[in-house]
């Protein structure tokens, strides 16, 4: 009688050995267009927010992101935690530019310059949120002192480099400065350039000359 043979089993193994690694490499690329998705909703967020205030409607942020409505809410399944997290892309794009400005500006005090106008940005596009900020609801908690330990030592760096290289005075402080633009971003005026205003402050840093 014939010896019977084991049968050949040539799926599990040999298929999980080979897809592993297909899926290892799948999956970096998934997060990483998530993570793009993600960034083009918060863009498009900021930017609807600016024209129409943190209550303007979801479906609106939708059509200029190029989304569906449910694509925004499985990312953020409440209204604030679409406001929390635009407020936090908006501070670390704040963040970030400061070195990269001192890095390819002329002098520090261009780089100072550029940042102060890209944070002047920063606080338009809070438009609506001081109010929500000052309502008590315990979503919000933390995100002012988040700002400050996020851009105060930015501020900073951009201020010290400026003044080591005896462009603008040196007994201003990053917080003391970026206060005084925050005030002078406060309108509602139409007649009222902010820009201007601020222009005119950090025109009053640099340092007198001999």
């Amino acid at each position: 009688m014939p010896e019977a043979k084991a049968p050949e089993v040539a799926g599990p193994a040999a298929g999980a050995e080979g897809a592993a690694p297909e899926a290892a490499r799948g999956a970096p690329r998934k997060r990483a267009d998530a993570q793009r998705n993600q960034q083009a909703l918060l863009s498009a967020a900021a930017e609807v927010f600016v024209s129409a205030g943190v209550d303007a409607p979801v479906r609106d942020i939708a059509a200029r992101a190029g989304v569906g409505i449910g694509t925004i809410y499985r990312h953020f399944p409440t209204r604030a935690d679409l406001i929390i997290a635009v407020y936090r892309h908006q501070v670390e794009e704040c963040a970030a530019a400061g070195p990269a400005l001192l890095a390819s500006s002329g002098s520090p005090h261009v780089a100072l310059t550029r940042w102060i106008s890209l944070f002047v940005d920063f606080l338009v596009t809070k438009h609506g949120l001081a109010a929500l900020l000052q309502s008590g609801q315990a979503s919000f908690d933390g995100l002012h002192e988040y700002f400050l330990d996020r851009l105060v030592p930015v501020c900073d760096q951009l201020l010290r480099a400026a003044a080591a290289a005896g462009e603008v005075r040196a007994d201003v402080g990053a917080l003391e400065l970026m206060r005084a633009v925050g005030n002078l971003c406060i309108g509602g005026d139409p007649r009222y350039d902010a820009r201007r205003m601020v222009s005119l402050l950090v025109a009053g840093l640099r340092a007198e000359r001999d």
